[in-house]
């Protein structure tokens, strides 16, 4: 059926979980997966839960940016390494997480994405799904799996 499964992350705990679910899913049909983070671009301010709370160097925001895909991406990793899962994973700088989401999927060839319902930001009480699930599951070419 599906024979490369993208995972986007941002790090969120129900990341986390559909990202177990994902590798869980890839190891039953025998896929491999992508696991993919879409880092902000950076900026002078830096934010603390959506608060300025100081100034970052380019430098200093790519070395965090690093830190925070080896964390969320290296996670992914591991549960498809003791799957026994195939996996790589990218990394993009973007403005943009839902078209990041939508390009990774076509540039590496994907055929099913296997993502969160909500990311950082959360459950809105007006929504049934966060924004960037909804621009994906509106753009992607391939196959979208909302994982809640």
């Amino acid at each position: 059926m599906y024979k490369h499964i993208l995972i986007p992350t941002d790090g969120s705990k129900l990341a986390g979980s559909c990202a177990q679910a994902g590798v869980r899913l890839a190891a039953r049909l025998g896929a491999r997966v992508t696991a993919f983070f879409a880092a902000p671009p950076a900026t002078p301010i830096v934010y603390k839960a959506l608060l300025p709370s100081g100034y970052a160097t380019p430098r200093e925001h790519q070395k965090s940016i690093d830190k925070a895909a080896r964390a969320y991406l290296g996670a992914i990793e591991k549960m498809a390494r003791a799957a026994g899962v195939r996996c790589e994973s990218v990394t993009v700088v973007s403005d943009y997480p839902a078209e990041a989401i939508v390009a990774a999927a076509a540039k590496q060839g994907c055929d099913l994405v296997f993502m969160a319902s909500h990311g950082r930001r959360g459950l809105r009480r007006s929504s049934l799904l966060g924004s960037e699930t909804q621009k994906v599951l509106s753009e992607s070419r391939v196959p979208v799996l909302v994982f809640r």
